[in-house]
């Protein structure tokens, strides 16, 4: 009731009015059964306006910082991730990785989307980063679809850092969706697994128009790193293939 709640009374109006947000291809995302909905990631209100402009409920992996707050604010943020439908995960731990997986597989046996944003993080310049292969080791092992979203314009609303949102245009792409079936059994095959998360990152460069940079977001947080050149698409492998 509460996601539903904030969607449509509570946040719902301020993001449309600060926003005017439209979207392209809804029809892209099935009406029901279990799919991954693979996001570019340039602000936190991505996780709030693809919800806004998506029928179906979408639940989202979220670090668990955002659950363990204290006083109350704490029980606020609490209550707010829970409601707009995050699930929380310890990204600190050894087990992570394995934890994050089984989460998403959870999600995914109760014929839900489930909305993962392959950077891993937000991008700290607008670009877009290398993704991490949990994604697609998730696909494999559960044999769902892959529904390319790209968000533009979020990162104008709010940029990292700001407290306050700006009013600025929100576009929503969402690309058609990706059968990896011929990769059926292959699962936890690394070179697989990084072939199917380049293709799906190759069809959010197209989408999002943003510049490619072969290097993980994370990376940058820790040290400068110089960009690596965009993606070559003669290297990735054809969704239409066969």
């Amino acid at each position: 009731m509460w996601y539903w709640l904030v969607k449509y009374v509570l946040i719902g109006p301020i993001l449309i009015a600060m926003g005017r947000p439209t979207v392209e291809g809804a029809e892209n995302i099935p009406a029901r059964g279990p799919v991954i909905l693979a996001s570019n990631h340039q602000a936190v209100l991505d996780s709030f306006y693809l919800p806004l402009k998506v029928q179906r409920r979408i639940t989202f992996l979220a670090k668990s910082e955002y659950f363990t707050g204290s006083g109350l604010k704490g029980a606020f943020q609490k209550w707010f991730f829970t409601a707009v439908g995050q699930v929380p995960i310890d990204r600190t731990g050894a087990d992570a990785a394995q934890d994050a997986l089984n989460a998403g597989a959870r999600v995914i046996a109760k014929g839900k989307l489930l909305g993962i944003y392959p950077e891993g993080t937000r991008s700290p310049d607008g670009r877009l980063y290398k993704g991490k292969t949990g994604m697609a080791r998730l696909a494999l092992e559960t044999g769902v679809q892959v529904v390319p979203v790209a968000m533009i314009g979020t990162d104008k609303m709010n940029p990292i850092g700001s407290k306050i949102w700006k009013p600025s245009k929100v576009t929503i792409k969402i690309g058609k969706p990706i059968d990896f079936s011929r990769f059926e059994g292959m699962a936890g095959n690394r070179f697989v697994e990084r072939a199917v998360t380049d293709e799906v990152m190759y069809d959010l460069m197209l989408l999002s128009g943003q510049e490619y940079v072969d290097v993980y977001a994370a990376s940058l947080k820790n040290a400068p790193v110089a960009p690596v050149a965009g993606i070559d698409p003669e290297r990735l492998p054809d969704s239409k293939a066969s």
